[in-house]
């Protein structure tokens, strides 16, 4: 499955997954942990282990910098 990932204030881009991936799968496919964002979907955040069900997220990184 392809899933449009935009990362908030960052870049936008396509990533693979398999039919059952969950959205932590989608985070570590764009190089995130988990722990360090969070995925919205409609603009509302879903839980890590959801299913995906949908075609575009977005990913709000809540950790950044260092």
């Amino acid at each position: 499955m392809e899933v449009s990932v935009e990362i908030v204030g960052e870049d936008e881009r396509t990533v693979t997954v398999p039919d059952d991936a969950d959205y932590a799968a989608v985070v570590r496919e764009v190089g995130y942990s988990p722990h360090e964002v969070t995925v919205l979907v409609d603009d509302s955040p879903v839980p890590e282990d959801a299913p995906v069900a949908v075609d575009h997220v977005r990913i709000l990184r809540l950790i950044a910098g260092g």
